[in-house]
């Protein structure tokens, strides 16, 4: 039989989807500790939470600094994140000290190009505003050029980092009629050629496009990259669009694009902060979208993602394999 002192302590920072819970409690050596909220963990709570912890399993929204670990102590064998980013983690901090990362990419792939769609054709089609208008009373009888926006059918589509999501986009998107996609990233990618996407330069791609998709992750060298000088590039009958994180766009340029009609529409699913204020200069403008970053919203995807941050966690406190781990 174990003994209590062999339990290893886990915190987890959030009341997670049960697919995950219900793998974390039937696992005879852990000690569950949980953050019993839908809201996230304040920053004493999170510190005294991880005190002497193997393992944690945190959010997008938890800041895993260096403080985090210093608090957390020797012990901590494992961080599991409920994401697929992980740009709110000290990775550098975390390799010095020998941790190992989870994170749950793939499974919310099709979730998340689902909704950047969505969210694409809504902000093209000022699905909000219409909406609007029939709830005030605007809504008076059919004319020819009320509420007119942008169709798919025939336009360029620039999509900013091809990866798993960025493909997953494409492919959705070419059936409606697209009839250039173009990408730009890092390198050309193999897998392009299922959608007949063409490698360009950036600023080819900001110029040329009719609708802009931001797919990229965070880096220094992507954060801030959607500025004045990107906005003045682009057409002023584009559309942007970013389900990537938030500091990938200068919101006060993009707020002086859309206002001074430079580019007609952006949909956002990401922001700087999360939640935006509500009396954010963005959210006065009819040509602005903005979701609360629910791009991987599906009861099923975030039941599976929930049960892969369970087992990531599991497999780095037993020093085995992880199903879905970060290599640094």
């Amino acid at each position: 039989m174990q003994t209590a002192a062999k339990l290893m302590k886990v915190f987890v920072t959030r009341r997670i989807p049960q697919e995950g819970m219900k793998i974390l409690s039937a696992a005879a050596e852990c000690e569950v500790s949980l953050w019993d909220s839908d809201e996230p963990v304040s920053r004493a709570e999170l510190l005294k939470g991880v005190q002497g912890a193997h393992g944690l399993l945190c959010l997008l929204s938890d800041k895993i600094d260096a403080e985090v670990l210093d608090a957390a102590g020797p012990n901590l064998k494992v961080i599991s994140t409920l994401s697929v980013g992980f740009d709110h983690m000290a990775i550098d901090e975390i390799k010095k000290r020998g941790i190992r990362v989870g994170y749950t990419p793939d499974v919310l792939t099709d979730a998340t190009a689902e909704l950047t769609v969505a969210l694409l054709l809504a902000t093209a089609r000022r699905l909000p505003e219409g909406v609007e208008e029939v709830k005030n009373g605007g809504w008076s009888s059919w004319k020819p050029l009320w509420l007119c926006g942008y169709g798919l059918s025939g336009s360029t589509v620039g999509i900013i980092g091809l990866g798993r999501i960025g493909m997953a986009i494409a492919q959705r998107l070419m059936p409606f009629g697209v009839k250039r996609l173009l990408y730009s990233g890092r390198t050309a990618k193999a897998h392009a050629t299922e959608v007949n996407g063409e490698f360009v330069p950036l600023d080819t791609l900001v110029s040329e496009s009719d609708f802009i998709v931001v797919s990229c992750s965070l880096t220094p060298e992507t954060q801030g990259l959607c500025d004045k000088a990107f906005f003045s590039k682009m057409k002023n009958t584009a559309v942007f669009i970013n389900s990537s994180r938030g500091a990938v766009v200068n919101q006060e340029d993009l707020y002086e694009a859309l206002s001074s009609g430079q580019i007609a529409a952006a949909g956002l699913d990401v922001t700087t902060p999360e939640p935006l204020p509500t009396n954010h200069p963005l959210l006065t403008l009819k040509n602005c979208v903005v979701l609360p970053h629910i791009g991987s919203a599906t009861y099923s995807t975030r039941g599976i993602m929930s049960a892969l941050a369970a087992r990531n966690l599991l497999g780095g406190l037993q020093g085995t394999e992880m199903p879905s781990e970060l290599n640094f």
